[in-house]
This record gives C-alpha cells, sequence and structure tokens, in this order.
C-alpha cells in the first residue's frame, strides 16, 4: 500500500476511544501495532517487561497526538498481571481488545536444550498469555464484548528447525484460541490468531545468530519467501487491527499467516 494511502487508511478511527491491550508493546511488532492502533483512535496500553521500551512506545503515540500509557508488565508473573489489567482499567477505561504479543525463543535443536529452556519458554510463550487471557476475560464477558488477538507464529503451524519447544508453545496458543472461540461465542467475544513468520525483530535477530550463519540464513529465508524479503513488523498489524475491529465481528477461531507467502498450507 503506497504510504498515502497508508496515512489514509490510519485516519479512519475504527478504534476511537477504545481500550486495547499489547503486550509486549515495547517492541517490534508490538511497538508497531500500538501506533497503529492509537492512529485509528484507539487509547493503547503499552505492557512490557522493559517498562523503558514500553514508555518509548507510549511515548512516541502521544507525540503523534494518540492515546497511550505504559505499564511495566511481566506476564509470567499472575499478580503483576493483575496490577497492570487493573491500573489499564483505572487510567483508561474498560477493555475492548487484548493482543497477546509478548514472546520469547532460545534458538538450539531440541536435545541441545534444557528443561530450564523449557520451563522458561512455556512460562513466557503459553503460561504468560493464559494469565492474560484469565484476567481479562471475566472483564470482557461481563460487558458481552470483547476483540482477542493471539500473536503465534509460523512455527505453530508448520514447524521450525532449533524452535521445538517455542512452536509447540505458539500450537498451544492456537489451540486455546480455538476452544476459546467456542466457549465465549454467545459472549459475544471474538478470538483471532496471527501467525507471523520471518520477521526484523530482536527475536528474529536472536534467531540467527543462534543458527551460526546469520547472514546466510537471512539470505535462505529470503529466497525461500514468494514476495521475496524478510517481513518489517509494519506489515504485522493490519490482520492484527482487523480481527479487533468490527469488520470481523463474525470471524472468530481463526488463523492467519502473515508471512510473504512462505507457508501456503490450510
Amino acid at each position: 500500500m503506497p504510504a498515502s494511502s497508508l496515512k489514509r487508511a490510519s485516519a479512519v478511527k475504527d478504534f476511537e476511544k477504545r481500550v486495547i491491550v499489547i503486550t509486549g508493546g515495547g517492541g517490534g511488532i508490538g511497538g508497531a501495532t500500538a501506533r497503529r492502533f492509537a492512529a485509528k483512535g484507539g487509547h493503547v496500553a503499552v505492557m512490557d517487561r522493559d517498562l523503558d521500551a514500553a514508555a518509548r512506545t507510549a511515548a512516541q503515540i502521544e507525540a503523534e497526538g494518540g492515546v497511550a500509557r505504559a505499564y511495566a508488565c511481566d506476564i509470567t508473573d499472575r499478580g503483576a498481571v493483575e496490577a497492570a489489567v487493573a491500573a489499564t482499567q483505572a487510567d483508561l477505561g474498560p477493555i475492548d481488545v487484548l493482543v497477546n504479543n509478548a514472546g520469547w525463543d532460545v534458538f538450539r535443536p531440541f536435545l541441545a536444550t534444557s528443561p530450564e529452556d523449557w520451563q522458561r519458554l512455556i512460562a513466557i510463550n503459553l503460561v504468560g498469555a493464559l494469565h492474560m487471557h484469565h484476567v481479562v476475560l471475566p472483564l470482557m464477558v461481563a460487558r458481552k464484548a470483547g476483540r482477542v488477538v493471539n500473536i503465534a507464529s509460523d512455527a505453530a503451524r508448520v514447524g521450525s528447525s532449533g524452535e521445538a519447544v517455542y512452536a509447540a508453545c505458539k500450537a498451544g496458543l492456537v489451540a486455546l484460541s480455538k476452544t476459546l472461540a467456542r466457549e465465549h461465542a454467545r459472549d459475544g467475544i471474538t478470538f483471532n490468531v496471527v501467525c507471523p513468520g520471518p520477521t526484523q525483530t530482536a527475536l528474529f535477530e536472536g534467531y540467527k545468530k543462534g543458527a551460526g550463519n546469520a547472514d546466510k540464513l537471512a539470505e535462505a529465508f529470503r529466497r525461500s519467501i514468494p514476495l521475496g524479503r524478510i517481513g518489517d513488523p509494519e506489515d504485522l498489524p493490519g490482520a492484527i487491527t482487523f480481527f479487533a475491529s468490527d469488520a470481523a465481528a463474525y470471524v472468530t477461531g481463526q488463523v492467519l499467516s502473515v508471512s510473504g507467502g512462505l507457508s501456503m498450507v490450510g
């Protein structure tokens, strides 16, 4: 989409005064998504374990005339999640949209990982999302409305060498989303999943370093992607905001790959 068209699209206030919570909002995809929601009128709670990173995203949004607040939130800590959600409601109001974006990975063959690695991967990528759902969902159920968008990975759909436990966690997030979509359909809450492919984020930089030959790996990915380039964080917010929008009111339990065509399975 040309830059001028993107500005016009962003000017449409699809989320006027709606409250959006984004975990991992200080990172690449999370930050880009927070800015897109704010450009569309949303009031954004930027949650991140790194408060400074969250504050930078929030400050950028406010400098551009949007509304955002930064909250320190370690999603593996139930108490921290409860405190951040309570603060969000006090500052911004009832939560309309939850985007579970926070994640972490360690890039090693499965047999080179340790149980300690598994525990951290599961805590961040699955249990953390469970905490967010368990705290926010009752608030949405009480209002009979809400949108949840979970950020998984194409690793969950097709597998990925060196990411066995991460892929397992993200596949669990897909199954969780489909199950909750069934359980809460009559509550007026939708659950959908966006699966990024290789994207220029800190996580992908770690993946390349873990592989041992970063430049060679990046070029191999680029050649394998039909659209001919590694994804950019700005490629993701369109799909995420769609699932959170009124345009997707009749869409739930669905999984969408945003990978430049790298994976093309059903």
